[in-house]
């Protein structure tokens, strides 16, 4: 006699599990605690074996009867059905474990110890904001062009174009990851080139003209604010590195006597040593007196903690800069580069070597920190006394030997 949904709800349990016959082969098996277990008993290669099928009610009545019904298929087929969930089981398991997320956190977790934090952390979590959510259970081999850019067009249509680049940009550094340890035969990226409209150059005010740095300069000895951001203002174009750089600079990091400081590139993580123009190393010894007792070359109010990210801009718009139109402190670095390969004529490459950017050789090799050094010490001594010579409106010649 078939079994009904109210015959199985009245059943109760005995001291002994009970079997509660369906027909073919199906039964409810009623444990001794209450449970009710679906089972399913058959024969396979002159072998009796039994293969669960879920427990009551989270799989009703109908729903084992189907499960029993595919099995029985399974088995007219000649398939083990047993041995068959096993092969699903492991299937299912090998494309979890090379799901685009899973492949995603390895190649993060292998990569990123080498990145600056503030770098990896956001690229985890564009990830985990705008891909995952759309590629992440899907295994890595079986995405196709047309689904990444669905995902990718996702980001583009909030107005987001950059971050939309960024993330196609991570997501073939993942794929080819996976390529080379076997995971999918090629990276799906490389057929969406021109997909996205291109970023529009996003450049940081800058002034560049050298009358216009000298009013800049001059401007400086109208600053009505503290000591410790005024010396900022002065060494921002003697160093032209990041404004994050130059504000969380560490004493430590300095050598005044060899007139060097060495510290990690925030956005690439790599080493960089800046030579120290006299001028700078002055610059740096007036303050020394108010911070050196700390941590931080320019200390905040707390003096265990740096002053703000902005604190260079403020400054500029204190002196009647507008930081989005006239001159920003990333724009320090722009200044450099023009003046110092238009107007003092040095090699662009020595220059990028400075900025702390990539140059490859051709011998293939990238930036680190020694190359070119004798040449830059020379090249930030001559810009620190071109600004002075911008500063006076005159050349400055230089003392030397018994007159000096």
């Amino acid at each position: 006699m078939s079994l009904s949904d109210t015959s199985i709800r009245n059943a109760k349990p005995s001291e002994k599990p009970i079997k509660l016959a369906d027909g073919g082969g199906l039964y409810l098996l009623l444990n001794t605690s209450g449970a009710k277990w679906w089972r399913l008993d058959y024969r396979f290669s002159g072998k009796r074996k039994t293969l669960s099928m879920g427990v009551y009610p989270e799989v009703g009545l109908k729903a084992a009867r189907d499960k029993r019904d595919e099995a029985r298929r399974l088995l007219a087929d000649g398939i083990d059905p047993g041995e068959n969930r096993k092969i699903q089981k492991a299937a299912r398991y090998e494309r979890s474990e090379s799901s685009f997320e899973v492949v995603a956190r390895e190649w993060f977790a292998k990569f990123s110890p080498n990145w600056a934090s503030s770098h990896a952390v956001k690229i985890i979590r564009r990830l985990e904001r705008d891909v995952f959510p759309w590629l992440g259970d899907r295994p890595v081999g079986e995405i196709k062009a047309a689904e990444l850019l669905r995902a990718i067009k996702k980001i583009e249509s909030r107005g987001v174009l950059e971050t939309a680049h960024r993330a196609l940009q991570n997501c073939s550094q993942i794929f080819r990851y996976a390529v080379a340890h076997g995971l999918c035969e090629r990276d799906p990226s490389s057929d969406l080139r021109g997909a996205l409209p291109p970023v529009k150059g996003r450049h940081f005010a800058a002034i560049i003209d050298p009358a216009g740095v000298a009013k800049l300069l001059h401007s400086f000895d109208e600053f009505k604010g503290s000591y410790v951001v005024l010396c900022a203002l002065r060494l921002s174009p003697l160093f032209f590195v990041r404004p994050g750089e130059l504000r969380t600079a560490e004493w430590s990091q300095f050598d005044l006597e060899a007139g060097e400081w060495r510290y990690i590139v925030s956005k690439t993580n790599t080493a960089h040593l800046v030579p120290l123009a006299t001028q700078a190393v002055t610059i740096l010894k007036d303050i020394f007196a108010l911070t050196g007792h700390g941590l931080y070359v320019f200390a905040g109010r707390d003096p265990q903690r740096p002053m703000s990210e902005n604190t260079v801009n403020a400054a500029l718009r204190r002196l009647g800069y507008d930081t989005q139109k006239d001159m920003t402190g990333h724009g320090f670095r722009a200044m450099a580069r023009t003046i110092l390969h238009e107007e003092l004529h040095f090699d662009p490459v020595v220059i990028e070597h400075q900025l702390a950017h990539s140059v490859p050789d051709a011998l293939g090799t990238a930036y680190n920190r020694t190359k070119f050094l004798k040449e830059r010490r020379v090249m930030m001594q001559k810009w620190a006394d071109y600004l002075d010579k911008l500063k006076a409106g005159a050349e400055v010649i230089p003392l030397i030997g018994n007159v000096a």
